[in-house]
């Protein structure tokens, strides 16, 4: 199984549109358009999971670039979200001000 980014979506993109440019390069167990919290349309991304790697990268390698509803597709394998990129406490972030220890 592969999971596989689709950016620069257009925001009228529904699922199904999306399940159907992928189609052709395999079968797609699922496709997750994300959408916004409060209006519900379309954020412009999605996530497609295909069952077979090979179709996956075909379909990764044709789609890449492609123009689609005059927006150039960001297409490529899902990368894991990374842990920690917010957060931390720095002794130098406290602009101008003052410390008081």
């Amino acid at each position: 199984m592969k999971n596989i980014f689709v950016g620069n979506l257009d925001f009228s993109a529904t699922e199904s549109s999306v399940r159907a440019l992928f189609e052709p390069y395999g079968k797609v167990d699922r496709v997750n358009l994300v959408t916004d919290r409060d209006t519900g349309r379309s954020r412009g991304f999605a996530f497609v999971e295909m069952t077979d790697s090979a179709d996956a990268d075909r379909a990764i390698a044709a789609l890449n670039g492609t123009n689609l509803d005059g927006r150039a597709l960001n297409v490529n394998e899902a990368r894991p979200k990374t842990e920690g990129g917010r957060g931390g406490y720095s002794r130098g972030s406290q602009g101008g001000g003052r410390q008081r220890w």
